[in-house]
């Protein structure tokens, strides 16, 4: 069978130059323009890679215009019915569901896992007690590769194993005792009794003055917003972590690129924005003067939480975080919450106007994950922690699969110049 080409024809005469067209096992084909320069001498132009694939991938597969997310091939609706967030990391780091003995082996190495080391216990002293989460987060996993440097070979495989197992175990480790000192609450040092995600609420939550119970209807919600943010493709952040991959870095400070890269509100910090917006907005009654401003766009006034760089549908994973919201506050008498009504309310009305219709800005998993944290009482710092914490995992096995793959290089975007051209030195005396 012939290869299948794309032409590339020039309108001042020059000859036309040919480029294989790949296609994947689903989703649009791409034309490989890896021998461009030397073929034509020019480089493509796509700020924000908007029409570029930057590598070959068979984790996470999106079809914006579908409203389809899946791991691995799964279909996100059925892993977050079915699966714990550990069976669902396991799928993505192995491919594959676990047999029930694969998951158990796994969850026992993950639960052995979470302690962290004493002395990093302490690099928290380090930092002020109001530094924003993130800013520690980024510092302490940053730090990890000085506590656990007998497992960054990269090429090495047993060494990139027990670092993802780290990476995955302590996470939740970190990211609760980020909370614990800027509360200025003693640290809750894990327990191997408890699940994956119990562990995690009881660390946040939980306190030497009394025993915790884990509430399974919060603990599944938790359970389903981190395997909705496990992965989600080539994202910024993602993309940050294999670009820092790339350069052989170790994985450690290569997660810790990603929490950075995360922590930009156009991406990890839209939750946070979601509530600021129903909070400026205040009530029901104030909702078509501000659908108004924002159509007019007038004092910069936002539809947070609707529409999505990548999905023109319906997002998803907003469907199964509004049902884990409506569960949420059943349970903690928070039905009529005047927050939660307002974004019911203004999720209808968006839903029905033909000026969101048209521009299929429906609702994305961050409008309503920002009320389910609040509902659990974490504070608005912390949303993006979390988001941190459940992207790990896919991050991880992001990085895996560029360390093995052949094709992959150094990252190395090229540019449109449009600076000055060469131009001679002018000594001091002569510069007007």
């Amino acid at each position: 069978m012939s290869e299948k080409l794309a032409t590339l024809s020039f309108s001042d005469g020059k000859p036309s130059v040919d480029f294989p067209v790949l296609g994947g096992s689903v989703g649009p084909e791409v034309i490989d323009v890896r021998a461009l320069y030397a073929k034509t001498g020019m480089f493509t132009y796509d700020p924000g890679f908007m029409s570029t694939a930057s590598c070959r991938s068979n984790i996470t597969y999106i079809d914006g215009d579908e409203g389809i997310l899946q791991y691995r091939g799964y279909p996100i609706e059925q892993l977050a019915e079915h699966c714990s967030f550990l069976e669902v990391a396991y799928l993505i780091l192995n491919g594959e569901l676990p047999n029930q003995r694969q998951l158990e082996v796994f969850v026992d190495i993950i639960t052995h896992h979470t302690m962290v080391h004493e002395q990093l216990v302490r690099f928290y002293s380090g930092f002020r007690r109001d530094a924003h989460p993130m800013a520690v987060l980024c510092g302490v996993v940053g730090a990890l590769s000085a506590f656990y440097h007998d497992s960054i070979d990269i090429n090495d495989p047993p060494s990139r194993e027990i670092s993802a197992f780290r990476l995955i175990a302590k996470l939740p480790t970190i990211t609760a005792m980020s909370y614990k000192y800027n509360t200025g609450q003693p640290f809750m040092y894990p327990r191997n009794s408890l699940s994956y995600v119990e562990n995690f609420l009881y660390m946040m939550f939980g306190t030497p003055c009394e025993e915790r119970k884990p509430n399974p209807v919060l603990t599944r919600a938790m359970e389903r917003i981190l395997i909705l943010h496990a992965d989600h493709e080539q994202n910024a952040s993602t993309s940050t972590v294999r670009l820092a991959g790339s350069t052989g870095a170790n994985p450690f400070a290569c997660i810790a690129a990603g929490i950075a890269s995360l922590w930009g509100p156009a991406h990890g910090g839209a939750n946070e924005a979601v509530l600021k917006m129903l909070g400026e907005i205040g009530d029901a009654k104030n909702i078509p003067s501000f659908i108004k401003r924002v159509k007019d766009k007038e004092g910069h006034a936002m539809l947070m939480g609707f529409g999505h760089r990548v999905y023109k549908n319906y997002d998803p994973r907003a469907k199964i975080i509004q049902k884990t919201c409506h569960e949420v506050l059943e349970e903690l008498d928070l039905k009529d919450d005047k927050l939660f009504k307002l974004a019911l309310a203004l999720e209808k009305v968006a839903l029905e106007d033909d000026y969101f219709i048209k521009r299929k800005l429906y609702p994305n998993v961050d409008f309503y994950s920002g009320i389910v944290y609040k509902a659990l009482g974490i504070p608005v710092s912390m949303f993006t922690a979390i988001f941190a914490l459940a992207r790990t995992v896919g991050w991880i096995a992001q990085w895996t699969e560029l360390i093995g793959d052949p094709d992959q290089k150094i990252g190395r975007p090229r540019q449109l110049f449009t600076g000055a051209a060469g131009r001679d030195f002018v000594p001091m005396e002569k510069r007007k």
